[in-house]
């Protein structure tokens, strides 16, 4: 297959044991791993032949005992990605290098090793002088710059036609301008716009100022994206980033309710099997389309989780709640703020587990 990363053909024979990446980007690194599944390991075996450590609580001892082991499932191969932390992870120990030097001089097989150290990086540092020392044949040592100019107009390019799309000048443009060179945040942009762009084969100017623009971006993607993860730091700043911005709060509430009602008509379609999964799924959300691929089945398969994973009765309390909230908003001086993010408190510990207690609910 062809690595865009790399940009050259590369095949399971050929590759070397290890790469090593250092710079700011690391989304190319990410993007990078992605194409070592896709070409290594079948879709079953992705959730358990990918193995990640962090050197922060991780020894280069248990990595490379697991570089040599053979994976048990579903696949011959493994990647083993390892994070290096800013600054410690520059040091490299004399029992480490003979650690990982042992490993390389009769490498498995069955393991690609993937190091990547997020940030800039001194080429006079221990890690790099050793990993750049070591033969190609067995390193691939590559710096991830942040993508400027044509560059990044290319790889914005190729992110849209991988969704079935063309965005021209002006659309990119626009994008570049929104989001800085930051490639995970453009990723998610440009996902949210062929996602709400529908049958629309080419992105214009209007459809990034309609989707990409804060009010869209905040209100229609970050809060179901928040809930659904039941992410409480990130609802907070989003929530907070909304009443900075003079957001009516009943409209806040009201997108927020959504999310609880699509839940809770995908749990009565199913139960009174009216639909399957796929057309309950195209009822509720309908921008997400087959077409869309990975992102498509991702997005499936994680509203659905919590469609099993949400109660009726938690899914009854937390509407009520909104209502009360609402009513409270409309009829007293509480403050919206602190209301909605008691709300999502609440909700965030009933995902975990933990049960509200009526003295908790008032």
């Amino acid at each position: 297959m062809y690595s865009n990363f790399l940009r050259k053909e590369i095949d399971g024979k050929s590759l070397p044991p290890c790469y090593f990446f250092y710079g700011e980007e690391t989304f190319l690194a990410e993007e990078f791993i992605g194409e070592l599944k896709q070409m290594l390991i079948s879709p079953e075996g992705q959730d358990y032949n990918i193995e990640k450590f962090n050197l922060d609580e991780h020894s280069w001892m248990e990595i490379m005992d697991l570089a040599r082991t053979i994976p048990f499932f579903f696949s011959s191969r493994r990647i083993i990605k390892v994070s290096l932390p800013i600054g410690k992870g520059e040091r490299l120990s004399s029992t480490e290098e003979k650690i990982v030097k042992d490993y390389f001089s009769s490498p498995s097989d069955h393991t690609a090793l993937v190091v990547i150290y997020p940030g800039k990086l001194r080429r006079s540092a221990p890690v790099f002088r050793f990993f750049a020392s070591l033969p190609s044949s067995l390193v691939h040592v590559k710096e991830l710059k942040p993508l400027k100019d044509r560059a990044l107009f290319s790889w914005m390019d190729r992110k849209f036609s991988d969704m079935g799309k063309r965005a021209n000048h002006d659309a990119m443009a626009r994008l570049a301008e929104l989001t800085g060179s930051d490639l995970a945040r453009l990723n998610n942009e440009i996902e949210k716009i062929s996602a709400f762009s529908g049958e629309k084969k080419i992105v214009e100017l209007d459809d990034v100022n309609a989707v990409s623009g804060w009010i869209k971006s905040f209100l229609e993607w970050e809060i179901v994206d928040n809930l659904e993860k039941a992410d409480f730091d990130k609802g907070l700043i989003v929530l907070n980033h909304l009443f900075k911005e003079s957001v009516r709060p009943e409209f806040i509430i009201g997108l927020i309710a959504k999310f609880f009602r699509d839940i809770f008509l995908a749990k009565l379609w199913l139960r009174e099997k009216e639909k399957d999964k796929k057309a309950v799924f195209k009822e509720l959300r309908p921008q997400i389309q087959e077409k869309f691929g990975n992102f498509y089945t991702t997005k499936l398969r994680d509203f659905f989780l919590l469609v099993d994973e949400i109660p009726m009765g938690d899914l009854n309390f937390l509407l009520n709640q909104l209502k009360e909230i609402d009513m409270n908003i409309k009829t007293t001086d509480l403050n919206a703020q602190t209301l909605l993010e008691k709300f999502f408190f609440e909700y965030c510990q009933l995902r975990k587990g933990v049960r509200i207690t009526s003295k908790e609910r008032d």
